[in-house]
């Protein structure tokens, strides 16, 4: 099927229907970048600023700087 006749047919999809599709190869393309497949229900480390107290440190020490001049 080419991308003209697979177009329509898309557009013709649920609003759900879309949605799942849009994952689906998001999904795809991630996997084919990655090399890795993301698997459901497993842990994967993921940053946050919550307690990065140097960070802070860092960003409150700029800003003091800038109020000063």
């Amino acid at each position: 099927m080419t991308l003209s006749e697979l177009v329509p047919v898309l557009q013709g999809l649920s609003r759900a229907d879309k949605l799942h599709v849009i994952q689906v190869l998001a999904m795809d393309v991630a996997r084919e970048e990655s090399g890795d497949e993301i698997v459901a229900d497993q842990c994967y480390p993921l940053w946050s600023p919550y307690e990065s107290f140097d960070g802070a440190a860092t960003l409150l020490e700029m800003l003091n700087k800038e109020q000063a001049v």
